[in-house]
């Protein structure tokens, strides 16, 4: 991580930028090291990477946030971020030496009190757990745009008895007995005594005095959601779409998180992605190769054709101009690359056989270029 630039740095913002004025930022230095402008250029491939990166994180609030307190480090060790459920990323930690809440670090930092009613009492909502659906999309999809539904599954308010968490509907509450309404219980272990959120009232202190039958007091039940979600044209394999609080509902009625989509594009049978450019392999008859004419080529959206000279090579690569994926988030398009494989015949009768005897015969010492290129190649090895 040391290597890394600040990502402030890397989009020349200073730290208190508005939303509206790192999104121009980011535009400026995409469009300034974008691949298309620079071929070839593996500086600017870098720097549009890297800018990408930046901006990744500081356009979410919750990455911002975590890069703000922690920096790098916050997204070190694949302890996934803020992206992966907004929460402190030092949280994983905590449930180790704590069973979920908080424990030895509240105990040694200054989280916690002592043994007695110095302990934080976690009574208020809590925001809900992030969630991730992985969806799989062809690559027609991808180039053209869709929308479907998903269904997934999800804690949300338990109705029977409205979210309270009491049988009654009354939300009854008394002192829990485990934790004698501190929230918190202490543990030792060898020579040290442990400070731990307490398991039964999870560290309100409270306990309902006639829990629902259905969600046992907590209030949350899990429930099967459907939601539509759109897909823009070009998205790439690997990118996240967020449904903004389609997450787990918060404890005590807390808001609930978010909902991430991650997209899979299929492979394709014909065609192979490489960015916003696409790649085909088209078989091409001898003929036509050693004749020239024209080639039929199929495209995301029509087929199209390709005029062929005369002498054609195997491997030669026609560029059909913005024939390929669209470039999301703008009114552009990538390029179609044909890539001709000539087609030899395998089975041929004797009429055929001796044509093309006497064709190879008639052409006597006469090469290819790709002949003579390789001639000339071996000429200077024997050397």
């Amino acid at each position: 991580m040391a290597d890394k630039r600040d990502y402030y740095e890397v989009l020349g913002v200073s730290r208190d930028v508005s939303d509206e004025e790192l999104k121009k930022a980011y535009r400026k230095l995409a469009v300034k090291h974008h691949p298309d402008k620079n071929p070839d250029d593996k500086s600017a491939e870098g720097k549009f990477k890297e800018v990408g990166e930046a901006y990744d994180v500081l356009s979410d609030e919750q990455k911002r946030a975590a890069y703000d307190r922690y920096g790098h480090a916050a997204f070190a060790g694949g302890m996934g971020g803020p992206s992966a459920g907004g929460h402190d990323p030092f949280d994983i930690f905590r449930e180790v030496f704590s069973g979920g809440g908080g424990g030895i670090f509240e105990q040694f930092f200054g989280g916690g009190g002592g043994g007695g009613g110095g302990g934080r009492r976690r009574d208020g909502p809590q925001r809900g757990s992030d969630l991730r659906y992985g969806m799989e999309i062809s690559l027609e999809d991808a180039a053209h745009g869709v929308e479907r539904e998903i269904e997934y599954e999800r804690s949300a308010s338990c109705k029977p008895c409205s979210g309270s968490g009491s049988a009654s509907g009354g939300g009854g509450k008394k002192t829990c007995r485990t934790c004698g309404g501190v929230g918190q219980v202490i543990s030792s272990r060898g020579f040290f005594q442990i400070q731990q959120t307490c398991p039964d009232c999870s560290g309100s202190g409270e306990m309902i005095s006639d829990p629902c039958r259905s969600c046992h007091g907590t209030g949350r039940s899990k429930e099967r959601t459907k939601v539509r979600v759109k897909v823009p044209a070009g998205i790439e394999d690997g990118s996240r779409l967020r449904s903004t609080g389609n997450g787990d509902l918060g404890v005590k009625n807390g808001p609930a998180g978010d909902l991430y989509i991650v997209v899979q594009v299929k492979s394709h049978e014909i065609f192979e992605r490489e960015g916003n450019d696409l790649h085909c392999d088209i078989p091409l008859s001898f003929g036509t190769a050693a004749l020239g004419g024209e080639l039929t080529v199929p495209t995301m959206e029509a087929k199209a054709s390709v005029k062929v000279p005369a002498g054609t090579q195997n491997g030669t690569t026609f560029r059909l101009r913005g024939k390929g994926m669209k470039i999301l988030g703008e009114d552009r398009f990538g390029d179609l690359y044909v890539h001709v494989q000539i087609a030899v015949p395998t089975k041929l009768n004797a009429e055929q056989r001796e044509k093309l005897d006497e064709f190879s015969k008639s052409l006597g010492e006469q090469t290819s270029p790709m002949e003579e290129t390789f001639f000339e190649k071996a000429k200077k090895f024997f050397r």
